[in-house]
């Protein structure tokens, strides 16, 4: 039935219908050359009156007409509003003037789509996500369609970074019903939860093969009203299969090291680093598995792996820090967004690198990323400084040029009349060929990123420098992209862990002083009495409960602390939360990401696969080891146990289980 039922809703969204009108636009160099650019600098990242990023203006798209049945009679929605203006997540906050009446994920949201007999649709994304963006401004925006929505559907919307419980569980299902999965996630489900069609990224009108996001929420309004059956059905089928598919494999035996290094090399890119395939991401919680393996070829691929990226359109050459991956196999052109998960497990792979690095040259290349990119998470995403520190989420892949209109990666980019406006001809001209700046573009618009296609010589590097800061300085005057000022507590967590691996490895204590900062704050602001709170802001907790994750990872800094010699008080905080997370998230011998008095979802979320960040098991395990070499011999044994329940990952697709395979390697 749920098969059918598919098929259905396909047939539904495959009409043929008009396709939209191709406009030329002004090229973005000139929008970021205007002369009063820099006098508009004040304006923020979203001034006013912004145009839609899509590559179409909205007036100028062909119109599309649904050829289908019309929708059900318009129900009564008198009082219904936006609920999101007192929300306290800066996703959320975005989309707090739509016309859309979003509901934050809650019982009352649920129980008022059972009241109204209307299904639930669910948007989930986060604040530095593009392709959100374009959906909010093409859909959310549109009077029309959030008129569609308000009518027929109660509107959910959801930060994932807060609520990952609720992203990995509705991901599961749109991976199961798409084959593929990404942000922004859009589900249809039923008043109790339950799924029944997901996708991600919608067009608000037909458009490159697409169904437009008006047909889907037409046809799945008519089949609600026609076919309810069918739906309801069809959602039932699909939660039994999800939890049917969401069970942990039967452990077989623990993989020797030789194997599981014998296939991440048949994934391995022996050109450019990384592992095959486009988009690369960083492999962040496998390169400390790799470097300290032991094993010569896999430190190998490791090395190249954190050049390549070093000297990519991935790391930020100017401003410093890793964008979040990229769309290339080079590491040329990044998907813009920052965040701090990934420059935080980057500095420590980076440390671990400097640590065991085959030269000098690649030893000090190394240490510059690594000091670069502490010194801009301090500059740019420090939100509580002091006695204590705390760290924003992320900067976003956007930003506005001159006329308001949003560009991703408009920030970063240059072209050589930019870089001559800057630097003046000679000086332009050699950081082109420096940098990888062409007449064509490497990215979009003749625009490039920056790269370092060569180590400067030793007379060059103080003339790198020097153009370094007056380009950083020149993009200043651009508008900078937005920040999510939220503090997650994983995240944060993560960081001070790798602050301390830093800092011991490079003998500054600086750095260590940072993270026991970071520390301190996570402990005073998200320690409750029911556990840690997974965000805060503004030095106040919100009301999303921690994750295994979140407490793994903050013992994790804790433990770290206590053996870099820090105050005995970080060990006995680093053993309350694992002894919280032995007696509230083991299942059998694992562990499962929620506590066992947690919201109850459609499933419980238990996922070994480390994915942009590490699993929460993961985390857990290199947490335990630690408290175990601090001299309490149990946790070695736990760790041990919840490793063990996940060797049917690790010998499937070690590549997806870094954290654990890193664990595999020490032992």
């Amino acid at each position: 039935m749920c098969q059918l039922f598919r098929r259905f809703l396909t047939r539904r969204l495959i009409w043929a219908a008009p396709q939209a009108t191709n406009v030329r636009e002004r090229p973005l160099h000139a929008h970021l050359r205007d002369g009063d650019a820099r006098k508009r600098a004040d304006r923020g990242p979203w001034p006013a009156g912004r145009a839609s990023v899509g590559p179409v203006p909205h007036e100028n798209r062909a119109p599309t007409r649904w050829p289908g049945p019309p929708l059900p009679p318009m129900r009564h929605t008198a009082g219904m509003v936006n609920r999101l203006g007192s929300s306290s997540s800066p996703y959320l906050q975005q989309h707090a003037g739509n016309p859309v009446h979003w509901w934050e994920w809650s019982p009352e949201a649920f129980a008022e789509a059972k009241r109204r007999d209307v299904p639930v649709f669910i948007s989930v994304g986060y604040a530095a996500c593009h392709w959100c963006h374009v959906m909010a401004h093409e859909s959310f925006e549109d009077p029309d369609i959030a008129a569609l929505l308000n009518d027929n559907f109660v509107a959910i919307k959801v930060d994932r970074e807060e609520r990952p419980d609720v992203d990995a569980v509705y991901m599961r299902a749109t991976q199961a019903l798409t084959g593929q999965g990404g942000w922004p996630m859009s589900v249809f489900a039923t008043p109790e939860g339950k799924p029944f069609f997901a996708g991600t990224y919608f067009p608000d009108t037909r458009r490159g093969g697409m169904p437009g996001f008006d047909e889907v929420l037409t046809a799945l309004a008519g089949a609600w009203a026609d076919r309810r059956d069918e739906v309801t059905e069809s959602a039932t089928a699909i939660v039994d299969q999800l939890r049917e598919i969401s069970e942990m494999p039967a452990p077989g035996a623990k993989p020797a090291p030789a194997e599981v290094l014998a296939a991440l090399a048949n994934d391995y890119d022996q050109a450019h680093g990384g592992f095959r395939g486009a988009p690369k991401f960083p492999p962040h919680t496998l390169l400390p598995a790799l470097l300290t393996s032991g094993d010569p070829t896999a430190s190998e691929q490791a090395h190249l792996t954190l050049r390549q990226m070093a000297d990519g359109g991935i790391y930020d050459q100017l401003g410093d820090g890793f964008h979040r991956y990229s769309v290339d196999a080079h590491w040329q052109v990044p998907h813009f967004e920052k965040m701090l998960y990934d420059n935080a497990l980057l500095i420590e792979a980076y440390a671990i690198g400097a640590r065991t690095a085959p030269d000098e040259p690649t030893r000090r290349r190394y240490t510059e990323v690594l000091a670069d990119t502490i010194d801009w998470l301090v500059r740019d995403l420090a939100v509580v400084t002091g006695e204590e520190w705390a760290f924003a989420s992320s900067l976003d892949a956007d930003s506005a040029d001159i006329h308001g209109n949003q560009h991703e990666g408009i920030y970063y980019a240059w072209s050589p009349a930019l870089l001559r406006d800057a630097l003046g001809t000679d000086d332009a001209g050699w950081v082109a060929d420096l940098c990888g700046v062409t007449d064509e573009g490497t990215f979009e618009h003749g625009l490039s990123t920056l790269r370092r296609l060569r180590e400067p010589a030793e007379d060059e590097r103080r003339r790198w420098q020097e153009a370094k800061l007056l380009l950083r300085a020149e993009r200043g005057q651009r508008f900078r992209p937005g920040r999510d000022d939220k503090v997650v507590a994983a995240w944060n967590g993560w960081l001070a862990a790798a602050l301390v691996v830093a800092g011991t490895a490079l003998e500054r204590r600086d750095w260590i002083d940072l993270a026991e900062g970071i520390a301190t704050h996570l402990h005073r602001v998200h320690t409750s009495t029911v556990g840690l709170a997974r965000v805060s802001m503004a030095g106040e907790a919100g009301p999303a409960r921690g994750l295994l994750e979140d407490h793994a990872a903050v013992a994790l800094a804790y433990a770290r602390l206590a053996i870099a010699g820090r105050d005995h008080v970080w060990q006995e905080r680093a053993t309350a939360l694992m002894q919280a997370v032995a007696d509230q998230y083991a299942v059998g011998d694992g562990l499962a990401d929620t506590a066992s008095d947690a919201e109850e979802l459609i499933l419980r979320p238990r996922d070994p696969h480390d994915s942009p960040t590490p699993s929460g098991l993961g985390s857990a395990v290199a947490a335990a080891r630690l408290l175990a070499e601090l001299g309490d011999s149990q946790w070695d044994q736990r760790a041990e146990s919840w490793a063990r329940s996940a060797d049917a990952v690790l010998s499937r697709t070690p590549r997806s289980a870094g954290s654990l395979v890193r664990d595999l390697l020490r032992s």
